[in-house]
């Protein structure tokens, strides 16, 4: 009988390894159809998971409350397991380079608990050649096992868009491949369990590898093409916002916009293709430009809000600038790898004080991560500037009144508002008398 077969009669178990924004809805959707061990090593995680607390904020607590999934930081529990699916993180270095630890302890506690007969699949993003060069060699030396002959092994990238409660897992067609036809439409099979908007087979690992980078890479140098724009456009007192929404009138527009370029997908992949490229000899010209005016937006963005509170008549090392919004992206509580800290760093050399606000993100993991201890918003007054680094749907829905009750009591020209992701109505905000700027 097929792994298959075998898993939809609940006769084998699938389990998931890496319980983040990319594992969680994976093992909750699984579990809906089949038998699922959610593994992550991080102790206390698997504890709020099992008290039915989405930390991600993915799936919700009431998914996790009500799932059949057996969560669990007992590696020993993997061996009870056929289909193995690795769902951790691939971070960059200091350097820009890769970090493959993660994916590398992964395959090192796969194998050291694989039984004869298992496939195992890496959604983890990794440039191409990962999965065959270094993730096989280590499950077969864990294991003692033959990939090919004692067990299967395939790769279909993660492509969820963390806090997109629209474009969700079952949504999103999934790229599926494997070692050998056998294991690539098995592998396929399980997925479509799950996945509605089905799946994308491709002739190779290191093609479905390829794809990832390059998805990111791609949204990475159009985004880049928007901020360039931007910067130029606030030298030329054009609103950039403008421009892009005439520009869009047109049946063949992109749709980019400027922002900070965080997260751990479109901020990092770019690197993984960079680093192999060069390995072989490829210096890049174009994905390193792109990365390069990404990672300068803080800082000037920064350097926007230091004009408008000269030009507001502060002084700027006594001014006080609330930040609203830490997050890498808007309505997701994740705040690893997010560009709105280079803000916050640039305006610290100044010595400007910061009151950091964010309602979506984890005071735990900010504090951990950044070293910032969040305020809550109803603490704020007496503002000189307003810096809504992150869309966030709450601070979309903030009314006049909400908005001007965190400034001083001073006259509104010398209020200031900066829209990193223009969030607000120009026209409407200006009419107040506000100062405003946008991105």
């Amino acid at each position: 009988m097929s792994i298959y077969k075998k898993i939809l009669k609940k006769q084998e178990k699938i389990a998931i390894i890496g319980l983040g924004y990319v594992g969680m809805p994976l093992a909750i959707e699984f579990a809906k159809k089949v038998n699922v061990i959610g593994f992550d090593i991080n102790a206390s995680k698997i504890k709020l998971y099992r008290s039915g607390i989405d930390p991600t904020n993915e799936v919700g607590n009431d998914h996790i409350k009500n799932s059949t999934v057996e969560f669990t930081s007992d590696e020993k529990k993997l061996k009870e397991a056929k289909l193995h699916i690795v769902a951790v993180p691939t971070p960059i270095n200091s350097d820009k380079t890769p970090d493959l630890s993660p994916v590398e302890n992964a395959s090192i506690i796969i194998g050291r608990n694989l039984t004869k007969g298992s496939y195992i699949v890496y959604e983890s993003t990794v440039y191409p050649g990962v999965t065959e060069d270094i993730c096989i060699p280590i499950l077969e030396k864990e294991s003692g096992l033959k990939c090919g002959v004692d067990f299967k092994v395939g790769y279909s990238p993660e492509r969820i868009n963390p806090g997109d409660k629209k474009n969700t897992l079952e949504n999103i067609v999934k790229i599926v491949s494997a070692i050998d036809k056998e294991s690539l439409d098995e592998i396929s099979k399980v997925y479509e369990l799950i996945i509605k908007a089905g799946v994308h087979k491709v002739s190779t690992i290191k093609i479905a590898e390829a794809a990832k980078v390059v998805e990111n890479s791609q949204r990475d140098i159009n985004i880049a093409f928007m901020n360039e724009l931007a910067m130029v456009f606030d030298r030329m007192d054009i609103d950039t916002k403008e421009v892009i929404e005439a520009m869009n009138t047109k049946w063949n527009a992109l749709h980019f916009y400027p922002g900070l370029v965080g997260g751990h997908c479109i901020g990092v992949d770019p690197y993984y293709f960079v680093y192999e490229a060069e390995k072989l000899g490829y210096h890049s010209q174009i994905i390193l430009s792109g990365r390069k005016i990404n990672d300068g937006m803080g800082e000037f963005v920064a350097d926007a809000i230091i004009k408008k509170l000269i030009l507001a008549n502060k002084v700027v090392k006594q001014s006080n600038v609330v930040i609203m919004g830490i997050t890498f992206k808007e309505n997701a509580p994740d705040v690893r790898n997010s560009r709105v800290i280079d803000i916050i760093n640039k305006l610290r050399e100044y010595g400007i004080r910061q009151i950091i606000v964010d309602p979506i993100a984890n005071p735990e993991e900010t504090k951990r991560e950044h070293g910032i201890k969040l305020t809550d918003i109803k603490e704020v007054k007496n503002a000189d500037c307003l810096v809504f680094a992150v869309a966030h749907e709450v601070f979309r829905k903030m009314s006049h009144e909400q908005i001007n009750g965190l400034f001083g009591d001073f006259d509104n020209k010398e209020k200031i508002i900066i829209d990193v992701k223009s969030i607000f109505d120009k026209n409407e905000i200006e009419k107040m008398g506000y100062s405003y700027w946008r991105l």
